[in-house]
């Protein structure tokens, strides 16, 4: 028996939690609860709404088999088949090579690296950062995977995977790249903009090219739900890295920067932790897009070393997440967690509400006092917030049907054309996923991130309910619970707009997805 079995801390919180659960299951409010659940949940399934909405739609059914699909699956498959046919030329003398073997091995285990790449933009400090490092790490994956994939013939890039939006979406980036006002392949000057906004909007695209590969290569490396695990484990070490700095920073104090909070509401608020990311709103969001998988880790963890790990790697990250005093990613975080139950067991969630209540008069005061603050139209960020939202609305209004083009540095400079905000600054950015999609993209390609996001959700939810898996439902409640929360966080922040934050995003994206393709494998 281990050390931790043996653990009277363990066996007390296990005991409490059996506890807790049978109390639950058996108390009065916890029948009640059940039965209202279960009149809403038969009420809501039998609804023309739900079954409009759980219909699969026409173009997801079509897009495998589609002759679009299969030409764009065909293109960027070709280095794949090319290595293949070099293989098969050769194969004798391949077969009989120590170095091709040794390559071939470190290939078929692309996933790891993909996890690795993740690690890395998760522990490397901001000022020695560089997204030039992710272009280089996914180049070299996507290498790999071509040497994993020479002497294995079924290995394929799988767009297919990635669902018709997510395609459609990348197609709109595309568009967005040419039709930029601040590109040489538009009349920008005619807009009222520099000759110095030219060809600013191909950083942008290179942006998204490393958010592709990682998509891509995270759905298409993994085969097995040990690998899918695994990659995530390594991803999940590296956000506790930055879970502890943060919390090393809330410990030692960090400088409060009054630009980042109301000083006339929270006089006392100490500096928000940011750990190794530019601001803490940046870190908080890839806390709440990457913590549930912890918890998903915990309820796979078939041993008591690997369930101690995984619940105690969840301690630094809950305290760190605590220390960001970022309003709207505590929100998300909720969210993340009471989608994460009701796929689960919906049964838990009342519990989790009361947990959470009661908790509340135990919180630091500095944390209770910026709960206290959600929602104040008199607090600055608020109140900027919606200035931004009005120097968009002049934006959308003239450009909205085409978008401005990619980047946020063309809109940037589309924004000096309007009149300032009240304190004589131009916005950056909107300040929100779907508005900035909106300003850059036009209407079509806004629609079609909505479509994505939505259709991933989607999705995974079909995909758990259907699926035997155990482990892969787990990992699905968990990335579809992170995926809504970040899309909520993105009414009120844009989350790319560190592309760290981007990176993490399409990770995410690509974990879902390759989790739906195990849950299809397994009730094939």
């Amino acid at each position: 028996m281990s050390i931790a079995q043996n653990s009277a801390l363990v066996r007390f919180f296990a005991a409490l939690w059996a506890v807790l659960r049978s109390g639950w299951d058996e108390s009065v409010p916890g029948k009640l609860f059940a039965r209202i659940g279960l009149a809403v949940r038969r009420g809501v399934a039998g609804s023309r709404i739900c079954q409009f909405a759980w219909r699969e739609g026409k173009l997801p059914k079509s897009w495998p088999v589609s002759i679009t699909c299969r030409v764009l699956t065909t293109i960027i498959n070709l280095p794949v088949l090319f290595v293949q046919w070099i293989y098969r030329l050769g194969k004798n003398l391949f077969d009989g090579s120590i170095a091709f073997r040794f390559a071939s091995a470190v290939g078929g285990a692309g996933f790891l690296f993909v996890g690795f790449t993740m690690l890395i933009m998760l522990i490397v400090p901001h000022g020695s950062w560089d997204n030039g490092y992710a272009l280089r790490c996914m180049i070299l994956v996507f290498l790999l995977f071509l040497a994993g994939a020479m002497a294995r013939p079924k290995h394929r890039l799988e767009l297919t995977k990635l669902g018709p939006y997510f395609t459609l979406f990348m197609g709109f980036i595309v568009y967005g790249f040419f039709s930029s006002l601040g590109t040489d392949f538009s009349e920008g000057v005619l807009y009222g903009l520099t000759s110095e906004a030219k060809n600013i909007s191909l950083r942008f695209l290179v942006f998204y090219v490393i958010a592709f590969l990682i998509t891509l290569m995270a759905v298409s490396t993994v085969q097995k739900t040990e690998q899918l695990q695994l990659m995530l484990a390594v991803v999940v070490a590296g956000l506790v890295v930055a879970a502890l700095y943060g919390c090393y920073q809330g410990y030692v104090g960090v400088e409060v920067v009054p630009s980042q909070q109301d000083m006339r509401l929270n006089p006392d608020m100490p500096g928000r932790v940011y750990s190794y990311f530019d601001n803490p709103n940046n870190f908080a969001e890839i806390l709440v897009m990457l913590m549930p998988f912890q918890a998903a880790l915990l309820l796979n963890a078939r041993t008591w070393r690997g369930r101690v790990l995984a619940l105690g790697s969840i301690v630094p990250c809950l305290v760190a997440i605590g220390l960001t005093l970022s309003r709207s990613c505590w929100i998300g975080l909720v969210v993340a967690v009471v989608v994460f139950l009701v796929l689960l067991n919906w049964r838990f969630l009342p519990l989790f509400l009361v947990l959470g209540l009661a908790a509340l008069p135990i919180l630091p005061e500095s944390i209770m006092n910026r709960i206290l603050t959600i929602g104040n139209l008199k607090d600055s960020s608020t109140q900027y917030r919606f200035a931004i939202y009005q120097d968009t609305t002049y934006l959308i209004r003239d450009y909205g049907l085409r978008g401005v083009g990619l980047g946020t540095d063309v809109m940037k400079q589309v924004f000096q054309v309007y009149p300032t905000m009240y304190d004589g600054n131009y916005p950056i950015h909107t300040h929100n996923n779907y508005l900035q999609m909106w300003g850059e993209l036009g209407v079509f390609g806004a629609i079609t991130y909505l479509a994505m996001v939505l259709h991933q959700i989607k999705a995974g939810v079909k995909s758990f309910y259907s699926s035997t898996n155990r482990a892969a439902k787990n990992i699905l409640a968990a990335g579809v619970g992170a995926f809504c929360g970040i899309s909520v966080i993105g009414v009120a922040e844009y989350t790319w707009f560190y592309p760290r934050n981007m990176f993490v995003y399409f990770f995410l994206f690509g974990v879902i997805a390759a989790a739906i393709k195990l849950s299809k494998k397994k009730t094939a």
